[in-house]
């Protein structure tokens, strides 16, 4: 049975909010789990009763009224002041929770934490399953849009708009084949910059891994050889080969123990990288996700802490993350 505030059929308050977000009746459908048919009926309702076109043919896009736009903002706090004073979360219990969680996460992040905690779920949540999206160009428009629950990345890319938490910190080392002469020794800044190189692109743009775009911010140009889609091909194009690469410590770890690789100190400043946690500040209280994060924390806790690079990190008179933060959100805008 509708419920009705007046003439509004308060239902329609949500497909409302999936139009104006969507701002296409197809996705919208999508996001609502509803035949398109159904969702044009909805819009069609909505028109009426708002006396206004809402969402109008422009080109092959469609566009919001000046009126839709208004009612962006108010819509989206109903539905919130609706879902955290009214509707009454039942109490979690992972042993019995039955839900999909959706995590945007790189192939690194996958390997070093992600895969232990999804292999402990088979025992502590066996009903909750696990969809991991790669990353991808927009991480923060998938967010925004609920395509995702979870982004787990670099705090240089996460939205200030959203709550995050801190995981866990790795450093980077310079990893060869173990046969490689130039690995015998520590790494020297010439040798490392006159090596061939291989590193990880990611994305439609191509988008550079965090330590290739701050080694090219430093004007200096490494000798890239090979690039690979993702970072766990780089191990297998630097196996037999002369070829270096920059990898995170945790993942360097995990591959020196099953191939010929050795790892060196890289010879130069780089800011070990801060990998976070965030989520759409809609679901701050969804507790299966506050449970999932509380999971990554604790299994990112019990693995063996990474010293840094001391020497490198406070090389060339140290390091401003601020800086650096503001130069990759400038290189990386966020859609």
């Amino acid at each position: 049975m509708a419920m009705r505030f007046g003439r509004l059929d308060l239902n329609l308050l949500v497909a409302l909010d999936a139009l104006l977000t969507e701002r296409s009746v197809s996705l919208a459908a999508d996001r609502l789990c509803l035949s398109q048919s159904a969702t044009s009926s909805a819009l069609g309702r909505l028109r009426e009763y708002f006396e206004d076109d809402l969402l109008v043919l422009k080109g092959r896009s469609m566009i919001l009224t000046a009126r839709a736009e208004e009612l962006i903002d108010p819509v989206r706090a109903v539905l919130e002041q609706i879902r955290t004073t009214v509707a009454v979360a039942p109490p979690f219990d992972p042993a019995t929770a039955d839900r999909v969680i959706r995590i945007m996460a790189s192939d690194y992040s996958t390997e070093v934490l992600l895969a232990t905690v999804i292999a402990d779920l088979e025992t502590e949540a066996p009903n909750i399953r696990i969809e991991i999206h790669p990353m991808h160009d927009s991480p923060i428009e998938a967010i925004e849009r609920g395509y995702i629950d979870l982004l787990l990345t670099i705090d240089y890319a996460i939205s200030a708009d959203h709550p995050s938490l801190l995981i866990f910190e790795d450093d980077y080392v310079v990893v060869g084949d173990q046969n490689n002469p130039a690995m015998a020794l520590p790494m020297s800044k010439d040798l490392y910059f006159e090596l061939g190189h291989v590193t990880a692109r990611f994305g439609k743009t191509r988008v550079p891994a965090f330590d290739d775009w701050f080694v090219r911010r430093q004007k200096q140009q490494r000798r890239i050889e090979v690039v690979a889609p993702t970072f766990l091909s780089i191990p297998r194009l630097i196996v037999g080969t002369k070829r270096i690469a920059t990898m995170h410590r945790r993942m360097a770890r995990i591959f020196s123990q099953s191939m010929p690789l050795v790892m060196r100190e890289i010879p130069f400043a780089i800011p070990p990288i801060r990998e976070t946690v965030q989520w759409n500040i809609a679901h701050n209280n969804d507790r299966a996700l506050r449970w999932m994060v509380e999971r990554l924390q604790a299994a990112a806790g019990a693995q063996v802490p990474i010293v840094p690079n001391v020497v490198a990190l406070h090389a060339d008179g140290g390091i401003d993350r601020s800086e650096i933060e503001v130069e990759y959100r400038m290189n990386h805008p966020q859609r």
